[in-house]
């Protein structure tokens, strides 16, 4: 055999044999989980959560909000978790807050100085509790709004606005919370 080719063959088995152990170290070492709705939550030690009411606490109310966020998120959380809803201040974890925002403003203004396009936002603040692991605590506020045509009442559009704008406001909360990003 030549120098040459016994040199390349040596040095592919030794690729080959670091590769096999950088494999085996990988393995004892970490063991990957993968969850396909983006809840990092491990079930051995989080079994049930607490969501308590959302009252409304802004200055502008729609009374028919407080229903539609709470049910988007009591179902969101149901389809993309394990845990068990339970009304306990001992649940595992505790999902409480208000909605302390709901405004209207213009955003764009046409040559007659009216308003052509308006913006409906609405405010969420969140407390999420970890009774297994404070570390894992959230306090923070969240927002999501739609824009629309000035021109179209409020009223016949509003329902279709909150839903879509609440499904945005929890998904943002559960990538915060019990997502864990």
């Amino acid at each position: 055999m030549k120098p040459k080719a016994k040199r390349a063959g040596l040095l592919s088995n030794m690729a080959a044999m670091l590769l096999a152990i950088a494999g085996a170290f990988m393995m004892a070492g970490c063991v990957p989980t993968y969850t396909l709705n983006g809840s990092a939550l491990n079930y051995d030690i989080y079994k049930t959560v607490d969501i308590g009411n959302f009252p409304i606490r802004a200055s502008l109310v729609y009374p028919p909000l407080q229903q539609t966020f709470e049910n988007e998120l009591m179902n969101y959380v149901t389809r993309n978790t394990k845990l068990q809803e339970v009304d306990s201040n001992n649940a595992d974890l505790k999902l409480e807050g208000e909605i302390t925002g709901y405004s209207l403003t213009p955003q764009a203004v046409g040559t007659d100085a009216y308003a052509t396009e308006t913006r409906l936002t609405i405010t969420v603040h969140v407390k999420y509790t970890d009774n297994k692991n404070p570390a894992n605590d959230v306090d923070q506020t969240f927002s999501a709004y739609r824009q629309f045509d000035s021109s179209i009442m409020l009223t016949d559009i509003q329902d279709d606005l909150c839903q879509q704008i609440s499904e945005e406001l929890v998904n943002l909360i559960f990538n915060a919370t019990f997502g864990n990003w």
